[in-house]
């Protein structure tokens, strides 16, 4: 990838969790990472190009660090012994949390904000990334129920959320406590 394609992915990413999606115009995001509009064009032919792939940017980035951390958690004996999968994928998240989430889920951010039509390319990408989610946390541990990886799944989106108006590393502190409980 160009590095003018990721100073622009960059920055665009920074401008829309900062300030939104619709009051962030194009003309912002190309001021701001240094580049000229025509540049933009050669690489997004739409705004909504454009969104569409800081969120696949940073989809990857939240999975790979999930996957990186609940391994690394789990190789290198950090936590209990007897931490499961569910648990090693909530202090992941709760790592994500503390580092990257002060203002919230992105991709709901973009539901919210493109939400009117339920069809629209990224509100699928919010919905599928969600999908996502659920279905990592269900193959991190396939002997746990539907309903157990849902949970989980609803205890980290609540911690993101809470972590908006609270104090982060708390959330994300008992955000674990409360998984160490459930899936102990």
């Amino acid at each position: 990838m160009s590095t003018k394609k990721e100073d622009l992915l960059h920055m665009a990413e920074i401008l829309f969790y900062d300030h939104g999606f619709h009051s962030i115009g194009l003309k912002k995001i190309v001021n701001e990472s240094n580049i000229a509009m025509m540049t933009l064009y050669n690489h997004f032919a739409s705004k909504d190009e454009l969104v569409i792939e800081v969120l696949k940017r940073r989809e990857e980035r939240y999975m790979e660090h999930l996957a990186f951390f609940a391994t690394y958690l789990k190789d290198h004996g950090e936590g209990s012994e007897r931490d499961s999968a569910f648990v090693r994928i909530a202090s992941a998240h709760a790592r994500w949390l503390t580092d990257h989430s002060a203002k919230g889920c992105l991709f709901l951010r973009a539901k919210e904000e493109y939400g009117a039509q339920h069809d629209h390319p990224v509100v699928t990408l919010a919905d599928g990334h969600k999908r996502l989610l659920r279905e990592f946390v269900q193959a991190s541990d396939p002997a746990r129920s539907a309903e157990e990886a849902l949970r989980l799944c609803l205890l980290m989106e609540g911690a993101t959320a809470l972590a908006e108006s609270e104090e982060g590393p708390l959330v994300a502190r008992e955000m674990i406590v409360m998984a160490e409980i459930l899936f102990a």
